[in-house]
């Protein structure tokens, strides 16, 4: 199925995500067992994706997890192509961010590459607002 950009409209609730490790055995849910984001896509080809763990205090030790990036974008063979312009991580601006789409159960799933170490992650969204 051919995914277009008129599907992808309007804002996104972050409801899970997952990771495998590059041997595909199940690794730590990327954004706790608590993701909080949105996402939203507009018609006039803005995107912003705001990430974190959603647990209002962290264990001893650990670090919440937060990702944030902008920009214009555009849907093409089923891949969301964005051209950054704000980030949290500075590596990313004026760089492309590239997540393969799908859906699957109502959900819209977004696939970002595999990371340096083979992690594959999957990140969840219900709709949250109008397209």
């Amino acid at each position: 199925m051919t995914i277009r950009a008129e599907q992808v409209y309007g804002t996104w609730r972050l409801v899970a995500s997952t990771a495998v490790d590059a041997g595909g055995r199940p690794v730590r849910p990327p954004y706790g067992p608590r993701p909080m984001g949105r996402l939203v896509l507009d018609e006039a080809g803005r995107m912003m994706a705001v990430l974190c763990d959603g647990r209002p205090a962290m264990p001893e030790g650990e670090k919440r997890a937060y990702g944030s990036y902008c920009g214009n974008y555009r849907v093409e063979n089923n891949t969301l192509i964005t051209t950054v312009d704000a980030a949290a991580v500075a590596g990313r601006i004026g760089g492309r961010q590239l997540r393969k789409l799908e859906f699957r159960d109502g959900r819209l799933v977004l696939i970002p590459l595999p990371r340096p170490n083979g992690e594959q992650r999957e990140l969840f969204w219900e709709r949250d607002g109008p397209p």
